[in-house]
């Protein structure tokens, strides 16, 4: 689980930009800096496989009917990795203030790439970015933990199983503050 960011991570001869150059690719290099590094250790190749499908899940896009993970095990592990990949970025006290600077990134990443379609090449201006906000939280993320990842997330319920979730809590309480903040005069939902 510690490796699914890592691509992101820019090698020693890389000079041009940050890593966020890396976003449409990251999962991907991810699962290679895991094989590489792994291998190093005498992981099994089924150890690796199952960390470079776990990684697998964390991307935006990702097919997850077509990563043949090879037990129940794995795919649930999976699927725990990309709900608090989701749950823990968007709940985070910061959230609302980290928009602009997550556009920046996105913005590097199209320049970077040239690559004109995906998710983190849709926004014009960080202002468009946090304004789609909501509406990613609604449209995407929100059915994909409750459809795609099992509703992983209410083993964080407090208590279990019927309690609150203090993550989705926190994300609520983002996006009003990210309402408020996109149209100041106007009543928090």
């Amino acid at each position: 689980m510690l490796f699914h960011d890592t691509g992101y991570l820019k090698r020693k001869e890389d000079t041009e930009g940050t890593g966020a150059k890396y976003t449409p690719v990251h999962v991907g290099r991810s699962a290679v800096f895991a094989r590489e590094f792994l291998g190093k250790q005498a992981y099994t190749e089924a150890d690796i496989a199952a960390i470079q499908h776990m990684i697998s899940c964390t991307g935006v896009n990702a097919d997850l009917q077509g990563i043949p993970f090879q037990s129940e095990l794995e795919r649930i592990l999976g699927f725990a990795l990309a709900t608090a990949d989701l749950l823990g970025q968007m709940a985070a006290d910061d959230y609302v203030e980290k928009l602009p600077i997550l556009y920046l990134e996105f913005a590097e990443a199209a320049r970077f790439t040239n690559i004109k379609v995906g998710r983190f090449a849709e926004y014009h201006s960080a202002e468009e970015l946090m304004r789609q906000t909501p509406a990613f939280w609604e449209t995407y993320v929100w059915p994909k933990l409750n459809h795609d990842f099992r509703k992983l997330y209410t083993f964080l319920n407090d208590p279990y199983p019927d309690g609150p979730n203090p993550y989705l809590q926190r994300i609520e309480k983002n996006l009003t503050r990210l309402r408020r903040r996109l149209t100041p005069d106007a009543v928090p939902r």
